[in-house]
């Protein structure tokens, strides 16, 4: 257990980080998961730039990796040109 205020204060901004991050995080995936899923090029380049700017954000924030975004984005921007 922690011995400090300040270590328990950390311990708390710590678990709400967390859970805004796993909030950002699934939201992205699921995102991902629907412009996968898309059949008309259409609604696929509709939805696409929106589906781009999450991603980003969650590499500004290092939720996940500058190279794992840009992999994700290279991937999807793939997908909706071969659509």
């Amino acid at each position: 257990m922690a011995n400090h205020k300040s270590a328990l204060k950390r311990i708390r901004s710590n678990e709400k980080k967390r859970l805004v991050n796993r909030y950002q995080h699934k939201t992205t995936r699921n995102a991902i998961k629907k412009l996968r899923d898309l059949e008309k090029k259409k609604d696929a380049e509709k939805m696409f730039p929106s589906v781009i700017s999450l991603i980003d954000k969650l590499a500004k924030k290092n939720i996940i990796h500058a190279n794992k975004a840009s992999n994700l984005k290279s991937k999807l921007a793939k997908h909706v040109a071969a659509l």
